[in-house]
């Protein structure tokens, strides 16, 4: 199995989304701009209310939940192959996944980078500096301007990140999507790519997705308690071979 993870998995931890009832640009639409790059670099106002943002994340306290523990689980069964995430909050981790099992499609908001050099450091580090009196903290290291390790609006995805995902997804039997509406490509396209390779698919979301009618089920159900279960169920033989993009039958 590959699973791809979004931002509904880490809402009962207590990260909100962006775009749910509760989310984070729901409920204040101009928060939109600090994730926006263009906006970012051209407005010094946005980088330092970025800096506050980030210095109050949610992520820096929140605790694994149930439907992380359950992707734990399932590495532990020995069926897991990656999981792919949209999230930045590292809760995969820290319930205990092998981060060599974990890709990062969208970064991590515990490191900061150097638009300018590359200059990669921890997040905390820099938050001091900000708490000490730096609203909008250069690199040390050239002087540029330094962000969360995250993928912004504009930005592109790391080549060498989506192509170990697209393998993960053309090389698996069962794709689970899980708290993703499956609409921010190119992670969203992952999902399609593995039902043209010959795997099932899998969707738990709250919301439709553009991608239910490709799926073997779909399950709107609490992650926490659909997550858990689909772990927990016991296995059955295919009704049917599983082919991938590895069978020749399967090319075309």
């Amino acid at each position: 199995m590959t699973a791809l993870t979004g931002a509904g998995v880490s809402t009962s931890a207590g990260i909100p989304d962006f775009r749910g009832p509760n989310g984070v640009w729901t409920k204040n639409p101009a928060a939109q701009r600090l994730t926006d790059i263009d906006s970012y670099v051209a407005d010094p106002r946005v980088r330092e209310q970025a800096w506050r943002n980030r210095a109050e994340h949610p992520a820096w306290h929140a605790e694994p939940s149930a439907a992380h523990r359950a992707f734990v689980d399932l590495d532990r069964s020995g069926r897991l192959r990656a999981l792919l995430t949209q999230n930045i909050d590292e809760l995969h981790q820290r319930a205990g996944l092998d981060p060599d099992k974990v890709l990062e499609l969208h970064g991590t908001i515990f490191q900061v980078v150097c638009l300018d050099c590359g200059a990669v450091g921890p997040m905390a580090a820099t938050l001091e500096r900000v708490a000490a009196g730096e609203s909008d903290p250069p690199c040390r290291s050239c002087g540029g301007i330094l962000k969360s390790a995250t993928v912004s609006f504009g930005q592109s995805l790391d080549p060498d990140v989506i192509r170990t995902a697209q393998r993960a997804a053309l090389d698996c039997d069962l794709f689970l999507a899980a708290g993703t509406s499956l609409t921010v490509h190119p992670a969203a396209g992952l999902a399609e790519l593995a039902v043209k390779a010959g795997a099932e698919l899998i969707i738990c979301n709250a919301e439709p997705t553009p991608y239910d009618e490709l799926a073997a089920a779909v399950l709107r159900d609490p992650l926490d308690e659909v997550l858990p279960g689909l772990v927990g169920a016991p296995l059955v033989e295919p009704t049917r071979p599983l082919h991938t993009w590895g069978d020749p039958s399967t090319w075309s």
